[in-house]
């Protein structure tokens, strides 16, 4: 019998992998029908659904493996992230989803949301308010105007699976929809800096790089203390907080 095995569990949901099968424990079910419907829209090999019974979404494995996570070494020639990359980019040109995402916050929502974030980090003793201060300034140049493009949302590099030079399946779309087009960039190379170069090569057009760099320290400053709270580590080597003291 398929050992039943945790992917990731929180208060907000859950995923297990039993052999080739993925359970989604989900409780909120807009959020498992957008997912759905973005997968059947992306233009880029996504899991197959197996079957819904709500609160649970069965997906199929994809094949490949994945370049790497945060906090742990990228692996894969520069093809396979340039690979990423061409696919990223596919994504981002197609038609437009009916909704807003998670990368589709305004400026002014994210501004607010940050400010907030900052001052608890820095009241509750979580970072130090120089580190806070230095990233809240970096952050900044990541609120500004931007067009509307299809993005994933969550496009952490252990969600994109590779085999060679080819992208095999990207996964965990809950939060996909229009968004900033930067944002997916830099959440993919969050934490791999070193890759960036590869991912652009293919992904084409002038990217403003201060734009990545905003969004790699407003995203880690949003992410610190939630992570804290649901049992993850953002201290570990590579992950949230080195990203921020990166900036420094």
């Amino acid at each position: 019998m398929d050992e039943v095995k945790v992917v990731v569990a929180h208060s907000e949901r859950a995923t297990l992998r039993v052999g080739d099968v993925f359970l989604k424990v989900d409780a909120d079910q807009a959020r498992i029908d957008a997912e759905v419907e973005a997968m059947s829209r992306a233009p880029v090999p996504t899991p197959k659904v197996l079957w819904r019974k709500p609160p649970v979404l069965a997906i199929a494995a994809v094949p490949g493996t994945t370049l790497g996570s945060l906090g742990g070494p990228s692996t894969g020639e520069s093809a396979a992230w340039a690979a990423a990359g061409a696919a990223i980019r596919k994504l981002h040109d197609a038609p437009l989803p009916p909704w807003s995402g998670r990368a589709g916050r305004t400026a002014v929502a994210l501004a607010a949301e940050l400010d907030a974030e900052c001052e608890l980090l820095v009241t509750h003793g979580l970072l130090p308010a120089e580190l806070v201060t230095r990233n809240r300034q970096v952050a900044e140049a990541a609120l500004r105007p931007w067009t509307p493009a299809f993005t994933h949302g969550d496009l952490q590099i252990a969600h994109v699976f590779v085999d060679g030079d080819e992208v095999t399946g990207i996964i965990d779309w809950s939060e996909a929809g229009q968004g900033d087009a930067l944002y997916d960039l830099a959440t993919f190379t969050l934490g791999h800096a070193e890759r960036l170069d590869d991912v652009l090569a293919s992904y084409g057009t002038d990217i403003d790089l201060a734009v990545i760099h905003a969004w790699w320290s407003l995203r880690s400053l949003l992410a610190v203390r939630w992570l804290i709270e649901h049992g993850f580590d953002p201290f570990s080597p590579g992950c949230e907080v080195d990203v921020l003291r990166s900036r420094m």
